[in-house]
């Protein structure tokens, strides 16, 4: 299925946008941030690039140039009114670029994905109602990591058996979570800026968010490390590397408990 870079600020629009398209293709959704973005790009290696300009007046204007200039290769759909539009397209390649004015029906956002993507958009639905039976019954799983290899790595061990979503920081996960609520989520405690300790914090601190359970993935094996983790009370942790097999085990385990 194909892979589609969903960029821009979480609204309503967005929100929509995703669902509707989550249908069809694998949709990863990410904030305008040029440096955020860049670091996507790399994991996510998206078929299609999608970005609404909806509210986005102060979006980074270096990530046109980022786009064209490292992955000049990759298609380039934007969504925005006329007004919004016209701020923007400026900084468009011609070639690699193309715009949708709004309103615009999701309908014809999947045609022009679809020929962006030069496939056939009746193939699509079939893959579509294919897909929606086999994750019909599969929970929903978020890796947070800063690491791309690991989120990687993590994700080809699960995703046979979850939906898989990836993010790479604590601010992107509480983007994602917004978006979508997860079933679990497992959580990098040693990230820089924003760590696990402080993710786990704002997931607690929201109503909607608390009781999803969070396993901790850590990579510091000594006492110290251990008990700093177990004193936030944790679902559970792993150390890194995880080992596949052990880790499903445990986290059916949890995922039974909700």
């Amino acid at each position: 299925m194909r892979k589609i870079l969903l960029v821009g600020k979480l609204n309503s629009v967005v929100k929509e946008t995703n669902a509707f398209l989550s249908k069809y293709f694998h949709v990863q959704i990410c904030s305008e941030n040029a440096g955020v973005l860049e670091g996507m790009m790399k994991i996510v290696n998206p078929d299609l690039v999608l970005i609404s300009l909806i509210g986005a007046y102060d979006i980074d204007t270096s990530i046109f140039f980022m786009l064209s200039s490292q992955f000049e290769k990759t298609p380039i759909l934007t969504i925005g009114t006329k007004e919004e539009t016209s701020s923007f397209i400026k900084y468009y390649d011609e070639s690699q670029f193309e715009n949708l004015i709004r309103p615009v029906e999701n309908k014809t956002i999947l045609q022009a994905i679809c020929r962006r993507l030069g496939i056939d958009e009746s193939e699509v639905e079939k893959d579509a109602d294919a897909k929606k039976t086999a994750l019909g019954s599969k929970k929903r799983v978020l890796v947070v990591d800063d690491n791309g290899a690991t989120l990687r790595t993590m994700k080809a061990m699960l995703e046979e058996r979850y939906a898989v979503a990836i993010a790479i920081s604590g601010a992107q996960a509480m983007t994602s979570i917004g978006k979508k609520r997860p079933d679990l989520i497992l959580l990098d405690y040693e990230m820089p800026v924003c760590d696990g300790r402080m993710t786990l914090e704002m997931i607690r601190a929201d109503e909607e968010m608390k009781d999803i359970p969070v396993v901790f993935l850590t990579s510091v094996n000594d006492r110290a490390n251990i008990e700093a983790v177990l004193k936030l009370k944790p679902a559970g942790y792993f150390l890194k590397p995880a080992v596949k097999d052990k880790m499903i085990a445990e986290l059916e385990k949890i995922l039974e408990q909700e």
